[in-house]
This record gives C-alpha cells, sequence and structure tokens, in this order.
C-alpha cells in the first residue's frame, strides 16, 4: 500500500497543450513521455496578439489560455525566419505558407540563410515562461521531399554534430533528422527539463 501511495505522489499532473493540430500534440507527446510528462490537448479561441516575436505571441496566449482555462498549460508558435527577407516569413509563417507557399518562398529567397524557431510557453498561477527551439540552415532551390508539411520541402538543415546527413536534404526528404533536429523538439525538451525538475 505504502509503495502504490509513493509512486502516485512522484506522478506529474496532465498538463493541457492548447493546440487543435493533432500533428503537433502527438510529437510533443512523444517527446515529454521522456520527461514523465502527460499531456492532453484542447483547442481553444485565442486572441492572437501581433508581433514578430514567436517568444512574445506564446507567451500572450498562454496566459490568455489559462486565463480561460484555469489550468497548467502550455502552447506553441513557431516561424521561419529568413534574414535576407528582413525576417520575413517569421511570426506570420502560417499566414505567408497560405498566401504564396513554398514556390513564393522559393521565388523571394532560394539559397538563402534561414532558421526554424519555436517557442513553448507554459502558463500556471506564477505566469508564464517561455522556452525556444532554433535551427539554422537555408532554403533550397527546389520543392523536395514528400514528409512533414509547410515550409519541410525547402528547409535544407545545417550539419549537426551527433546527427548523420548529408548537409544537402530537405526535412521533407529525410523525416528521421527532422525528428532529430526539430526546432519543436529542442523547445519541447527545455520544457521537460524544466517541468521533470519542479
Amino acid at each position: 500500500m505504502e509503495g502504490k501511495t509513493a509512486g502516485r505522489l512522484a506522478e506529474k499532473p496532465e498538463i493541457l497543450f492548447v493546440t487543435g493540430n493533432g500533428h503537433k500534440f502527438r510529437e510533443a507527446e512523444s517527446i515529454l513521455k521522456h520527461f514523465g510528462v502527460n499531456i492532453s490537448h484542447k483547442n481553444l479561441h485565442l486572441e492572437e496578439m501581433r508581433s514578430d516575436s514567436v517568444e512574445e505571441i506564446a507567451r500572450a496566449s498562454a496566459l490568455d489560455a489559462y486565463a480561460k482555462a484555469g489550468v497548467p498549460l502550455f502552447v506553441e508558435d513557431s516561424g521561419l525566419f529568413i534574414p535576407s527577407l528582413g525576417g520575413f516569413p517569421g511570426a506570420y509563417s502560417a499566414w505567408a505558407f497560405g498566401k504564396i507557399g513554398n514556390a513564393g518562398i522559393l521565388k523571394l529567397a532560394a539559397g538563402s540563410v534561414a532558421e526554424f524557431r519555436a517557442a513553448i510557453a507554459y502558463a500556471d498561477e506564477n505566469g508564464a515562461k517561455t522556452f525556444t527551439g532554433i535551427v539554422k540552415g537555408r532554403i533550397s532551390d527546389e520543392i523536395r521531399g514528400n514528409e512533414g508539411f509547410g515550409y519541410d520541402p525547402i528547409f535544407i538543415p545545417d550539419k549537426f554534430a551527433g546527427v548523420r546527413h548529408s548537409g544537402e536534404k530537405t526535412f521533407a526528404e529525410v523525416p528521421e533528422m527532422k525528428a532529430a533536429l526539430s526546432h519543436r523538439k529542442r523547445a519541447l525538451e527545455e520544457f521537460g527539463k524544466y517541468i521533470k525538475q519542479r
């Protein structure tokens, strides 16, 4: 009896991931389980602030969501940032993808340096805390690969120590590479470490 009670006390409470995107939920669930973090998900209508910073947007959204749901939760915001375009599409990546897609980005920035950035914002009764993950790379010269989603077919990540890839493949060509390097994964791992230490 005593062992069962101690085991229950050690378990972390479930944290709500505010998202309507099942793909993002499954990715977060698979990463956070390694930190003993259990999550559920729910879509809430949130007021999205206008900002060029995914961190500011995520933080404001997390505080808005906490005010509505009243339970510990997190949100995610991400974007593709291209310095030669002044950071565009950046925090407006979803909008830009809907308007011009990968073909439009290629016309504007083929071969340009770029980075994917993800921000996870956690909110509870103590306020909000933000965790950022970044993957640097460049825009390819053409759309390549059928895996992933969004800008994956035009993003070639830089080489990273401990991760084998040719340096010429897009995230959409090698999904295992994206799983290992993902900006979202990096942000979620930082979040997972934070929750595990609490």
